[in-house]
């Protein structure tokens, strides 16, 4: 596996080795002892997410607040989404700041996130499967976000904003101007 370092310190874009041939491919889209060795991050993941959904349709940005916040290495296993990190950690340098990388089924990639960045995607595609792993376990409780049409953020989501789809929760998280981030850097 290849690793990406962003502008945004401890997101990374991770680039498995695929091996193919007339069968197919294969590749290891985990690898808990390789992923330590390149990142210096012992993780241990106890939860397996998947979503579906359909262009236009816009999650996020998402995160969970402590003690009960999460890394998450995700991927899109069918169609394309674009994938954000945005950096929340008071004190960073990059704080309100974000990385985007198209993932697809056809590029394999994945974006690690760690804990204190908001994460949301956009639907490129017809439809898109999305798969993440997480630390720590769901806490409904713990649940906070950022808006996800945040002007201020200056994310192109690559949807116009007549055709987004998003959740009720979706629509009434604060802008980042509003917001009193739970995490230090």
């Amino acid at each position: 596996m290849e690793i990406i370092k962003t502008k945004i310190e401890g997101v990374l874009i991770i680039e498995p080795k695929v091996f193919g041939d007339a069968r197919g491919y294969f590749f290891e889209s985990f690898n808990a002892r390789e992923f330590k060795e390149k990142t210096g991050l012992d993780i241990n993941f106890v939860q397996d997410n998947e979503s579906r959904s359909h262009y236009g349709v816009l999650r996020g940005l998402h995160f969970q607040r402590p003690p009960f916040a999460q890394s998450k290495l995700v991927r899109c296993v069918q169609g394309a989404v674009l994938d954000v990190a945005v950096d929340i950690r008071r004190g960073s340098p990059t704080y309100g700041q974000h990385v985007s990388v198209e993932l697809t089924d056809d590029n394999h990639r994945q974006m690690f996130l760690p804990k204190g960045v908001a994460h949301g995607f956009a639907v490129l595609s017809e439809t898109a499967l999305f798969q993440y792993k997480c630390d720590d376990f769901y806490a409904p409780q713990a649940d906070g976000g950022i808006s996800i049409l945040d002007g201020s953020l200056g994310i192109d989501w690559r949807i116009p904003t007549d055709q987004a789809l998003l959740s009720d929760k979706d629509t009434r998280h604060p802008l980042l101007k509003d917001f009193e981030s739970p995490f230090e850097y």
